[in-house]
């Protein structure tokens, strides 16, 4: 499966934006998604997954009660809404898929699949 996300850019502090996650060549349905994210000079972090059903979500605690992640296998596509966004949320954000257990959820080792990533900029 090739995942392509987009939907990053600029915003300032408190503001909101919503990045997709596109596949193509499979479904997404028998897959968890899942969003990482990437700060310059620091590691991989997990911020929030979903799973196959839609019904069981998970968040890094850093983004809870301001993030929403969601997903329309229909339309082949996993969503990250990201609210009340702080500069700290600057990162390149990375969407995955993969069949990851409950223990794996929030470990990129649990995806084997990884779109390009796309640039979020909060200003203060």
């Amino acid at each position: 499966v090739q995942l392509q996300a987009y939907g990053g850019g600029l915003v300032q502090a408190g503001g909101s934006l919503r990045l997709s996650c596109a596949a193509s060549g499979r479904t997404i349905s028998t897959y968890g998604m899942g969003w990482f994210r990437q700060a310059p000079g620091k590691e991989r972090e997990f911020v929030a997954a979903i799973r196959r059903s839609g019904g069981t979500t998970y968040y890094a605690d850093s983004v809870k009660g301001r993030f929403t992640i969601s997903r329309d296998d229909a339309k082949n596509t996993v969503y990250l809404q990201m609210n009340s966004l702080k500069p700290e949320d600057t990162a390149v954000y990375y969407c995955a898929a993969g069949r990851p257990i409950s223990s794996t959820a929030a470990s990129s080792s649990g995806y084997g699949y990884w779109g390009q990533g796309t640039q979020v900029t909060v200003s203060s």
